[in-house]
């Protein structure tokens, strides 16, 4: 195999406890503003890596923070993922304007998500 078939690790979730304590403690750490600003999630831009931050983790109740693969073509990599013993966690849905995202389990139970923009 040559070259990688995805754009990277792009995005980085972390399911927080307090929306409104955890933010300027990212904003310290990262030395930007938030992008987005919502009830549900707080997005920041760092450098072209999106931190995300996600109250309660958000509907897929994460327990940790979850690093994005950003791909081509979602179905065909989490065909793969599972062809090597990788499991489904979360379905590809869209999230908004085209953005599909899925997570998955490796074969040590840790999550890991994949992206695909529309």
């Amino acid at each position: 195999m040559s070259g990688s078939s995805t754009e990277g690790i792009k995005t980085v979730l972390h399911p927080v406890s307090d929306l409104e304590a955890a933010k300027p403690v990212y904003r310290a750490l990262l030395g930007v503003e938030p992008q987005v600003d919502s009830a549900y999630y707080v997005g920041f831009d760092a450098n072209g890596q999106q931190i995300g931050l996600v109250p309660g983790g958000g509907p897929q109740a994460m327990t940790s923070p979850v690093a994005f693969w950003h791909v081509a073509d979602i179905e065909a990599k989490l065909a793969a993922l599972a062809e090597v013993g990788a499991t489904v966690k979360e379905a590809p849905h869209d999230v908004g304007g085209g953005r599909l995202v899925a997570t998955f389990t490796d074969l040590d139970g840790n999550v890991l998500g994949l992206i695909q923009d529309g």
